[in-house]
């Protein structure tokens, strides 16, 4: 086992934890969780030996192996299966012997050499290096290319496939999803379910490690605790503890009565479609989600677009690639404000290149792309993180876009926004080139969010992102009324954003009829009858009618708007509610009294206020709609 005594630790002068006590058995699959820069990845250092504990004592069984992801990969000549294969260190000592063996003629250390080399399955070495890294997105081409071709990305996922290669006791993941799209981490998913020995996982993708993790670590004010269950069960905990501090707990389950109340109204009326009933369980949660990160270091909303054309945006028989390739044809998409798609599909399906022509960075190859009067695109990529001036400050970089805006916002106001991002003081007024990726990512949309789109195009938006954070973001998405195109593997982002599911692949991209479940079921699927040699059956609903309705079918169509304002009011009720729900535990906190800022306490009681008045005027407006519904259904 890991055994931790009174264990203290920190980097150069700055104390990350001290006094742990406790023991992580053999077996036993941990997540790691805390905020950016707790000291996470330094826990790992130190279970790696290379860093020192300040005191106590750390013990870790002296045989057992550990793997670990490297953070970088040089640009290698070996072949990607090769360098796979590589992780096994045993198993390449063992062929590296045998060649000098052979060559000695020593007849008796190749044999004992051959016997080790079965016990540790050393015949079947390049299947299980195969099948790793098949499940991570190879194909069977990319066996053979060197390490050095291979993008940023790719050679991320080759070192993931490498540690996994590895027999190890101690598996340590840093992020692993990071890179991978959906379909990966839903192989990853299982492949750590299997895996025998101890892990410890870091990861801000909630469903991840509510699948894998059967115990959570938390290091939070310098403190290791030790939760049992996965980490839904750790939020639900920590909830009720914060909840007891704050004196807040009475409060808290009145929001919960209220929300319960307001799920069951909804559920009459939900659809048998999968995605509205996954809508449901997704909105459910929500209030206990929230009710874990009352002390969240953000808050902030998407900004009320200046207009909001209806359709915001019109794709037509369009084909989109590159050069004269085309690698997804015949779309058909017409987006809506209030409207929100995800996209599914594997890596190189083709959903970044869709995201690009609904962006205008690349033009439709044949077809066409119609803009509605007024559009405002806020597109979010992990490379544009690039675009971002090193020697220049979060208020540097928010003075500049106001300046290049026209706008007439105060410095304080400026300050103020970035404050919701967690850009306060000193940190506002530090250069960005010394950011971490997560920091270079809340700075990305937070001048987005400022430019007030109409119509959001985010392109895996998480990487990067702390839990905190992506819940934050969730709940802002909620409350939008831009139109939202979205390509993410968090699937709680998913499940309670999108409305309709696109599926992505086979140079097309047409509406999946199921949840995110169904989609997990069909990729298991597709694997099975690719091993027997047969083809899947991809469900899906028909492409939307782009003419308008007929006059026979002007009642259907009242009929299709009201839903729609429906779903649309649902969404802004359940981000209002979540928002006011931390609002009341910041309120409420005594620290916020005890040196009280009254310009921050009057902005966080008027947006209580407004946020009361805006779910009221929204419940009302949600029965009226109901109302008409019941009235036309007659």
């Amino acid at each position: 086992m890991i055994l931790l005594r009174n264990l203290s630790f920190g980097r150069g002068s700055r104390l990350l934890a001290e006094g742990a006590s406790l023991q992580l058995h053999p077996g036993w699959k941990v997540g790691l969780t805390g905020a950016n820069g707790s000291g996470k990845s330094s826990f790992f250092a130190l279970l790696r030996g290379e860093l020192h504990a300040e005191a106590g004592d750390l013990e870790i069984p002296a045989v057992w192996t550990i793997a670990h992801v490297a953070q970088e990969t040089p640009a290698l000549p070996d072949a990607a299966l090769d360098f796979v294969l590589d992780g096994d260190i045993e198993l390449r000592q063992i062929e590296r012997d045998l060649v000098a063996a052979e060559a000695s003629h020593d007849g008796e250390r190749i044999g004992a050499l051959h016997m080790r080399y079965g016990e540790i399955d050393g015949y079947a070495a390049k299947a299980r290096a195969s099948a790793l890294m098949h499940g991570l997105g190879f194909s069977d081409a990319d066996f053979a290319r060197a390490v050095a071709e291979f993008s940023g990305g790719w050679r991320v996922r080759l070192n993931l496939a490498r540690a996994l290669m590895c027999r190890s006791d101690l598996l340590l993941l840093d992020e692993p999803t990071n890179h991978l799209d959906l379909d990966a981490v839903l192989w990853l998913e299982g492949w750590l379910k299997r895996y025998q020995g101890t892990l410890m996982l870091i990861s801000h993708d909630r469903d991840f490690l509510d699948a894998v993790a059967d115990h959570v670590l938390n290091l939070e004010q310098n403190k290791l605790t030790l939760y049992s269950g996965n980490y839904s069960t750790f939020e639900r905990t920590r909830a009720e503890r914060l909840a007891l501090q704050q004196n807040m707990y009475e409060k808290q389950q009145r929001e919960i009565a209220h929300l319960h109340s307001y799920i069951e109204r909804f559920r009459a009326k939900a659809t048998k479609a999968r995605q509205a009933q996954s809508r449901i369980k997704a909105l459910a949660r929500m209030e206990e989600v929230a009710a874990a990160h009352v002390d969240t270091p953000f808050t902030f909303r998407f900004r009320d677009p200046r207009s909001n054309p209806d359709p915001l945006l019109t794709v037509h028989q369009a084909a989109a690639g590159y050069g004269d390739k085309p690698i997804i044809s015949n779309i058909q998409l017409t987006i809506r404000p209030g409207e929100r798609i995800a996209l599914l599909g594997a890596n190189g399906a083709g959903k970044s290149t869709l995201i690009k022509l609904l962006a205008g960075e690349l033009a439709p190859l044949s077809g066409e792309r119609l803009e509605g009067k007024g559009l405002a695109i806020g597109y979010f990529a992990q490379h544009q993180l690039e675009q971002l001036r090193p020697d220049e400050s979060p208020l540097q970089h928010m003075i500049r876009l106001e300046k290049s805006l026209a706008g007439r916002a105060r410095e304080q106001d400026l300050r103020d926004f970035l404050g919701g991002f967690d850009f306060r003081g000193a940190v506002a007024e530090s250069p960005c080139g010394r950011f971490s990726g997560g920091e270079k990512s809340r700075l990305a949309l937070a001048i987005l969010i400022w430019q007030r789109p109409n119509l959001l195009l985010l392109d895996e938006p998480t990487n990067h992102l702390d839990l905190e954070m992506r819940e934050a973001l969730t709940i802002a998405l909620q409350e939008t009324d831009a139109g939202v195109i979205l390509v993410s593997h968090d699937r709680h982002l998913l499940r309670t954003t999108a409305d309709t599911l696109y599926l992505v692949g086979n140079g097309k991209a047409r509406i999946f009829d199921g949840d995110l479940d169904d989609y997990a079921k069909l990729l298991a699927t597709q694997k099975s009858d690719l091993r027997n040699g047969q083809k899947t059956a991809v469900p899906e609903k028909p492409a939307r009618r782009e003419a308008p309705p007929a006059a026979s079918d002007k009642t259907l169509a009242e009929q299709r708007n009201l839903r729609k304002e429906a779903g649309k009011l649902e969404r802004q009720i359940a981000g209002w509610q979540n928002e006011k729900a931390l609002l009341d535990a910041r309120i409420a906190d005594p620290a916020l009294y005890a040196n009280p800022d009254r310009t921050l306490l009057e902005q966080l009681l008027k947006r209580q206020a407004e946020l009361a008045q805006s779910v009221e005027t929204a419940e009302t407006r949600w029965l009226r709609t109901q109302e008409a519904l019941e009235i036309l259904s007659s």
